[in-house]
């Protein structure tokens, strides 16, 4: 018998997946007197050999920064390129999404359709082709959040796009109109304030 512990480092997953696959119907487990569970370890090692043998669900994902990236092809040109290494690994392509959004921007729809696809257990693998396309910042975040579902991210690692530099600067740029956009809001909150205060007696 194993632990919830043991069960998800056995099956590559991490323990809230395990309880989610136990919700599911997909594990079995006993529970000890304490209250514990303990997993049936044939189960588990047949699931195990199952997984293997199971072709693994993909989706990539492509995105650039501007409208003027998207029509030059370079989006087309990513995607074609990440399609293309599903079939060399053998993974069955689930979702080709593409989106023309900030790595900077949190709110895009594709990257929160990635979520909702690990969340309904939809795909095991997401590729890109660079650690970048997921996000410009905060990459190991999204690969846990994704991981939590059982998903992992595979990075490509292509040809760089010759606007890389380019992108990168407009990022930076976003980067600084918001710190200036908040810093310029604090003081003028500041500014009404004195204001307020110096023609409260008048």
């Amino acid at each position: 018998m194993l632990s919830t512990g043991q069960v998800a480092d056995r099956l590559g997953m991490t323990v809230r997946t395990v309880y989610r696959w136990e919700k599911a119907g997909r594990l079995h487990p006993m529970r000890l007197p304490t209250g514990q569970r303990r997993f049936p370890a044939s189960e588990v090692d047949a699931l195990l050999h199952a997984k293997a043998r199971a072709v693994l669900r993909c989706a990539v994902y492509a995105r650039v920064s501007s409208g003027k990236q998207a029509e030059a092809g370079n989006l087309d040109r990513q995607r074609e390129r990440l399609v293309a290494a599903v079939a060399e690994r053998g993974y069955k392509l689930v979702a080709a999404v593409t989106e023309r959004a900030s790595g900077l921007n949190e709110k895009r729809k594709g990257l929160h359709r990635l979520f909702e696809m690990a969340a309904s257990d939809e795909i095991d693998v997401v590729l890109i082709e660079f650690k970048d396309r997921l996000a410009r910042f905060g990459f190991a975040y999204v690969v846990e959040a994704l991981a939590a579902h059982g998903v992992r991210v595979e990075v490509l690692d292509g040809p760089v796009a010759t606007d890389a530099t380019q992108e990168l600067v407009q990022d930076m740029l976003a980067i600084i109109a918001v710190f200036a956009a908040r810093l310029y809001g604090r003081r003028s909150q500041q500014f009404r304030r004195k204001v307020k205060e110096a023609t409260k007696g008048l």
